[in-house]
């Protein structure tokens, strides 16, 4: 989920008014994202240099942290952010975004060119006209394309934006591909003159671009932008055209190799910076022509319909609700809704989609929407009749509670552990029986674990100065090879206990044995006798040698338990007795 940092004041002020931190998270909530963090722009500096903290000063600006869904494209940066909020407070209505009403032959031209089509072949472009920047809002801007192609543009593999100063440069643009010793000219921030090859080189040893090489640096060809006189070169904008605070107006274009991307990007682009234009929410188009003759006119501001039955929408959430209220709600999420109803009396929304909401491309999508205008928490819970939970997994929560009501505490270990922790350490041979792991990322994740005594163990070891005893359980999945399976493994659920303390609680451990088979309607039998349990002496070298048994149920040996032997007590690093029990519990059904 990424993470957007804005200006507290800032964000106040567009909102149109302050919150406490409580009243500020509880609104991030409602709407579906997450107050993360709150700091200052001095704390970021030095969390990143690894500097002591300071308590910050009273002329220090608060930053907000917040997290938004990958998705939401429109929530980058506090324009979007503020936008939908004082929408969804019901202090905005939804902006209608226009793109100029000009003739095509007073439109800017871009001109593709066929060899683009070996490295990126789509390119698309827009003008704002009349915009007044700020420092912030330069900064808001440069700082969205950033969070653009960290997302969406993944990291401009698919989309590469570039914005310039349209009063500097001059029209109609040709998008080519050229060999780099044929492109030169003065990069972004810099005063020399370079041919693109130069260049990568260059850029090798900087920081910010030297990631993006990587994308072009091995093409025979590479993308570029160019004008009347000037190239505006794919990877570092052209200094000559660079945008500053005196920019009025800006030329955006994107080349991409995924042509949808590239038009959300855009869209997201413009729509989020056309409220600083002269004519608010207006972006000029351009004619983007393509090889073949064909030309489309970018940006696609237009609206998208979708027609989702209220049927689907208050089956899917969950509750009953009137046309008029879905409308309201759906509206606070800047989706304007319009009812119907069919000859059938079947109420039906046509949902007007704008531009900045690229996340809606299903009716779940809108009832998800409806769900967080109308609040989770609003919700009334319910168990639907369809949902019918696996016996094992029912059986699974009555054993948890009633080993909870005896007085253990659950824990949840990995499923993966180390090959050394499931046999080395508990005094144990391979048994063939282990899925090893054929491309860990590291030793800790070597072998899915054929019992659940090592991660119990681990848990005792790294809490061996809590207050005793200890008195732990866990409910969990083993696996072990079994080539009767489509996938030649198969999943066993145990339940594992274990007491620590300054006697090794054998005793305890054998009651909470017989209390489980009480608790499953298991008598207890002699040995032999198939109806019931008994327990007989074992060998289990993770055990101290006659301190331990085999649990049989109806002929079939389901579990052990004993005190645990010293030195895999020393392996663990416990240094007081335990006692552990582990039952295959799938057995009782």
């Amino acid at each position: 989920m990424p993470t957007v940092s804005v200006g507290r004041d800032r964000l106040f002020q567009a909102l149109g008014r302050t919150y406490t931190e409580e009243e500020f998270e509880d609104l991030c909530f409602k709407f579906g994202i997450e107050l993360d963090d709150v700091t200052t722009e001095k704390a970021i500096i030095r969390k990143e240099k690894h500097l002591e903290e300071e308590e910050p000063s009273e002329d220090e600006e608060v930053i907000y942290k917040i997290e938004v869904p990958a998705n939401r494209y429109d929530l980058l940066c506090l324009e979007g952010l503020a936008q939908a909020l004082r929408i969804f407070n019901g202090l905005d209505p939804i902006p209608t975004y226009n793109v100029a009403r000009i003739s095509k032959g007073s439109m800017l031209k871009m001109h593709v060119n066929s060899e683009t089509s070996k490295i990126r072949p789509y390119v698309v472009c827009a003008v704002l006209r009349g915009v007044t920047f700020d420092e912030a809002r330069y900064n808001s801007f440069i700082d969205l394309q950033d969070r653009l192609h960290q997302n969406i543009c993944r990291r401009r593999t698919l989309v590469a934006i570039g914005t310039h100063d349209l009063d500097t440069i001059e029209g109609p643009f040709t998008y080519e591909a050229l060999p780099p010793p044929e492109i030169s000219f003065i990069p972004l921030k810099q005063t020399k003159n370079f041919r693109a090859d130069e260049l990568m080189e260059f850029y090798k040893s900087d920081l910010k671009l030297k990631k993006f090489l990587h994308i072009i640096e091995n093409s025979p060809v590479f993308p570029v932008i160019y004008d009347q006189l000037f190239y505006l070169c794919l990877q570092s904008s052209m200094a000559h055209s660079a945008i500053t605070l005196k920019t009025k107006n800006v030329f955006i274009e994107c080349t991409a190799t995924d042509l949808t991307k590239a038009n959300i990007v855009l869209n997201t682009m413009v729509t989020m910076f056309s409220v600083y234009c002269e004519r608010k929410f207006e972006v000029e188009p351009v004619e983007v022509i393509y090889p073949d003759g064909k030309s489309y006119i970018c940006p696609d501001l237009s609206l998208y319909q979708m027609v989702v039955p209220l049927s689907y929408i208050t089956s899917a959430v969950g509750i009953s609700l009137p046309a008029h209220e879905v409308a309201s709600l759906l509206n606070k999420m800047q989706l304007h809704a319009e009812h119907s109803v069919s000859a059938k009396n079947e109420t039906s929304f046509t949902i007007s989609v704008p531009p900045t909401r690229s996340d809606i491309l299903h009716p779940c999508d809108v009832a998800e929407d409806v769900a967080i205008a109308y609040g989770y928490n609003e919700i009334p819970k319910m168990k639907l009749p369809s949902l019918r939970p696996q016996s094992l997994n029912q059986f699974s929560d009555l054993i948890r509670t009633e080993i909870g009501m005896v007085g253990y505490t659950e824990v949840l270990t990995w499923i993966l552990c180390s090959y050394k922790e499931n046999f080395t350490m508990l005094n144990r041979k391979e048994d063939k029986l282990a899925a090893i792991n054929g491309n860990p990322r590291s030793a800790d994740f070597e072998v899915v674990r054929t019992t659940l005594m090592p991660g119990i163990l681990k848990t005792v070891g790294h809490n061996k100065d809590h207050p005793k005893p200890i008195k732990i359980f866990e409910v969990g999945d083993v696996v072990l090879l079994d080539e009767s399976k489509d996938v030649a493994a198969s999943n066993r659920r145990h339940l594992a206990a274990l007491y620590c303390g300054a006697t090794s609680g054998f005793e305890l451990i054998h009651g909470l044995v017989d209390r489980i088979m009480e608790v499953t309607g298991t008598p207890f039998v002699s040995a032999g006798d198939g109806s019931g349990y008994y327990i007989q002496s074992s060998d289990e070298p993770e055990f101290l040698p006659g301190r331990q048994a085999s649990i049989i149920y109806k002929g079939k040996q389901i579990g052990t338990f004993g005190i645990v032997h010293p030195q895999v007590l020393d392996n663990f690093d416990i240094p007081d007795p335990c006692s552990f029990v582990e039952v295959n519990i799938e057995s009782f059904l």
